[in-house]
């Protein structure tokens, strides 16, 4: 019975998981818009209902099944006291045994069923909570493939040069996960081929440098790098002269701060999501920040100002209101190197040049590297770098790379006929 009931807590586990996975990516503000524009809330909600009525099938078999046991324990317990009885009258009746001997062996025939009852009953219920400890233990066992050397200094100070020694880079298969969070039709992510081969450039401290090129050339990789999301097969990403391996994180991630494509806010006040970056900001620093990307005046319209709430992910704000405020708390951070990933791809003109007006002061005096998206952002860059599948094909200045005819040319021209035609929704 306890490997039975095992198997249904694993099972109902599993299919809990499932349900938790689709409320959280389905049910969430941005899934559930996602949902009601393809009209498929019935799939939606038929496929949910049918994960959450086999959760309830294995909760009544469980149930049944442990029903079933607690009755057959009570009735082993009572025919053991019935052939008790009978046998003990037979010879109360011939004399063997007195009835207070046949009473107290009636008494004692309970005190045995009992506890033995309860330990029966344990060993059920420590084979199912085993499940749970399964679980738990395979995260807890699970190693941290990023994780600090035992001799990983800090930054002292840092200056922004960043030296990229012949980096290779793969990424990680997808049966490396966790087992449990397996699903049965999940495949592998990884092809086993290098997503960076044999990249090396130097950026010197101050130095706006953009990363170019088709899309899945290694841009967002190879910004991901420099922040030690994933180490590098080979070769070495150096900060200062220092490989980020031998940096603690902590220092690493202090030195260098990032504006995604599509910035995350906390379901929290303006004030928490900007207070993240540095948590003893005071309210002075806070709206510093703010006035340099110009979000400030925004804020302080809001019914709250700062103490307004934003909404998951920040959905009461614009995509360049999030984006400024993304900005405003890279500022708050104060960095010594900045990394951009397209940060105003998805943004109409006038978004667009509220921000960038926001980036050129979040720039100054930091090194910068860009993955481009503007004709204005490459062709004033101190250094382009041109990547394509994931090799260094071209690096240089705009003159220089257009003189050369090569790939930036072509990407180049791509992206001016696609700005004349439409302004500001076409990337590079």
């Amino acid at each position: 019975m306890g490997r039975k009931l095992q198997a249904l807590t694993r099972e109902s586990m599993e299919h809990n998981a499932s349900m938790n996975t689709v409320m959280t990516e389905r049910l969430n503000v941005s899934g559930a818009l996602l949902v009601k524009l393809f009209g498929r809330h019935s799939q939606e909600r038929d496929g949910f209902g049918a994960t959450a009525g086999r959760v309830r099938d294995i909760g009544v078999r469980s149930a049944m099944y442990g029903r079933t046991f607690f009755i057959a324990l009570s009735l082993v317990g009572a025919v053991g006291a019935a052939v008790l009885y009978w046998l003990g009258a037979q010879l109360v009746i011939s004399g063997a045994i007195t009835v207070g001997t046949l009473a107290a062996m009636g008494l004692m025939v309970v005190r045995i069923y009992t506890p033995l009852t309860s330990l029966t009953n344990a060993r059920v219920d420590v084979m199912t909570a085993l499940v749970s400890f399964e679980r738990v233990f395979e995260v807890l066992d699970t190693p941290n493939p990023i994780a600090d050397g035992p001799d990983a200094v800090a930054l002292q100070t840092p200056k922004g040069r960043i030296e990229l020694a012949d980096v290779t880079f793969t990424y990680p298969p997808g049966d490396e996960q966790l087992s449990s969070l397996q699903t049965d039709d999940a495949a592998p992510e990884a092809t086993g081929q290098p997503v960076l081969r044999h990249v090396s450039a130097t950026i010197q401290p101050g130095q706006l440098v953009a990363l170019v090129g088709p899309s899945g050339a290694g841009k967002t990789t190879l910004a991901a790098l420099l922040i030690r999301l994933h180490d590098v097969d080979s070769g070495a990403v150096l900060i200062d002269g220092t490989d980020v391996r031998d940096i603690a994180q902590e220092s690493l991630r202090a030195s260098v701060g990032m504006v995604p494509q599509d910035p995350h806010l906390f379901h929290e006040t303006v004030a928490d999501n900007l207070r993240y970056a540095r948590p003893g900001a005071t309210e002075a620093e806070m709206e510093s920040a703010c006035r340099s990307a110009h979000i400030h005046d925004l804020i302080a319209s809001l019914p709250q100002g700062y103490n307004t709430l934003v909404g998951e992910r920040g959905y009461r704000l614009s995509g360049g209101e999030k984006q400024r405020l993304a900005i405003a708390r890279v500022l708050l951070k104060d960095p010594a190197i900045v990394v951009l990933d397209e940060a105003t791809s998805h943004l109409d003109s006038e978004n667009e040049a509220l921000v960038q007006q926001a980036l050129g002061i979040a720039l100054r005096g930091r090194t910068a590297v860009v993955i481009a998206h503007r004709l204005s952002t490459v062709a004033n860059a101190d250094q382009i770098l041109v990547l394509d599948k994931g090799e260094l094909v071209e690096s240089g200045r705009h003159d220089a790379l257009l003189a050369a005819d090569g790939l930036y040319a072509e990407l180049y021209s791509t992206l001016l006929r696609n700005e004349q035609r439409v302004p500001a929704e076409t990337k590079l």
